[in-house]
């Protein structure tokens, strides 16, 4: 499926994604399956025209926020989840909120969805500054690694002038303040 509609480069960071969600499920007691298919398909969208994301935006109903709009490139996490559904018969709700907030995350992120986040920036072909310092937190605390990755994702927004999405905000607030309460008992 994601075979056919990906260039090899993307299949194979795909395909890295699934197998680094299945590591991260198995240590954090989550279910190895979806973990491994919300990985293959997070990205089935991402080289999609504008026009055809647009119109599963539309087919989903889903109306995005201005920082979205400003950011076509984050799109393809939403139109995934609705590709999957609409054309491949997803109905998992976990495994569809995982593929859709892979980019951004979000408050309330299932342990799914939090390993689908991390998963995809923490795969073997990934060579960004820190990657190995996100890496070693994922596998020691899955809340640390998202606390990880969300901040390397808002400093590098920051710096370049890029709007951020709100929900990645609000995932970043909702851990520093279950950390700051963790702290003070």
């Amino acid at each position: 499926m994601a075979k056919e509609v990906l260039s090899e480069k993307r299949f194979t960071h795909s395909l890295n994604v699934a197998k680094a969600a299945q590591e991260l499920a198995e240590f954090n007691h989550c279910d190895i399956e979806k973990a491994y298919i919300a990985g293959l398909l997070h990205d089935i969208t991402k080289e999609l025209p504008i026009e055809e994301q647009l119109k599963l935006l539309q087919i989903g109903n889903i109306e995005l926020t201005e920082a979205e709009k400003a950011s076509p490139a984050l799109w393809h996490s939403t139109t995934a989840a609705v590709y999957a559904k609409e054309n491949l018969g997803i109905e998992d709700e976990d495994i569809l909120n995982a593929i859709r907030y892979h980019t951004s995350g979000r408050a309330g992120m299932s342990t799914l969805e939090k390993v689908i986040y991390l998963a995809d920036s923490i795969s073997e072909e990934r060579h960004y500054h820190d990657v190995d310092e996100v890496r070693a937190a994922a596998k020691r605390n899955l809340n640390e690694g998202v606390m990880r990755k969300l901040k390397f994702a808002i400093n590098a927004l920051t710096a370049k002038d890029r709007p951020i999405c709100s929900n990645t905000i609000d995932a970043y607030n909702e851990l520093i303040l279950k950390q700051n309460n963790e702290r003070t008992k």
